[in-house]
């Protein structure tokens, strides 16, 4: 079943002599449960396509269907219940409230939006994340694999459609990036979660099933 479609997506930032085509015409589908990597060198146009397949930024042209909704044909107001609602998002720098701890920084989202949070549903949650020892400290009590484990928490309290991880790895070392990685893969196994992973990183993206390869804004592989 297709839980993600791109068409002709494309980005382009100033006019002129400043214009840039950060994305060009770019389409592609994603299946549910599905594991995708998304690599590229810097500049490559990876975090943009990233940010407008979670609706944080709206593109110049093209569609992004998720679970066969048009979000960009949505209000800004609805497009922010949208992020909040069925997009997890990870990013490289853990974004943590410094002054909550584990499971107040994972229940967040649902209590941004008024929800009450299943517990048994977050004892598990922590038992994936091997956090259950940690769930009463504050983000600098962890270490860093701990405190990217809690923003992975924080991304799927919420049972998203999609995950989208950008660069998840690269503020860590090779320990914890491979811990990271696992916890992904499992989380998208015994959840059935898809993710979207965006990496330069080859080695991590050959964990994914497939690889999407990007140069100066286009799709240039698929394997």
């Amino acid at each position: 079943m297709e839980i993600l479609k791109v068409e002709n997506l494309s980005k382009v930032y100033g006019k002129g002599d400043n214009k840039v085509i950060a994305l060009d015409n770019v389409s592609f589908s994603v299946e549910k449960g599905e594991f995708v990597a998304i690599v590229g060198a810097s500049g490559s146009g990876k975090s943009t396509l990233l940010h407008l397949l979670g609706g944080v930024d709206r593109p110049t042209s093209g569609k992004v269907f998720v679970d066969g909704i048009d979000i960009y044909k949505m209000s800004d107001d609805k497009l922010a219940i949208f992020r909040r609602r069925q997009v997890g998002l990870i990013y490289q720098f853990y974004n943590l409230i410094p002054i909550l701890n584990v499971e107040e920084n994972i229940c967040l989202p649902m209590s941004l939006d008024g929800r009450e949070v299943d517990p048994e549903k977050l004892k598990e949650l922590l038992n994936l994340l091997g956090l259950s020892n940690r769930k009463k400290h504050l983000p600098n009590q962890l270490s860093g694999g701990q405190q990217q484990r809690t923003s992975i928490g924080r991304a799927l309290i919420t049972n998203p459609t999609i995950i989208l991880a950008d660069e998840p790895t690269g503020n860590l070392d090779s320990k914890s990036s491979d811990e990271i990685v696992a916890l992904l893969k499992k989380s998208n196994k015994e959840y059935k979660q898809t993710i979207i992973m965006i990496t330069h990183n080859m080695e991590i993206a050959k964990e994914a099933d497939r690889i999407i390869k990007i140069e100066d804004g286009h799709i240039v592989s698929e394997v």
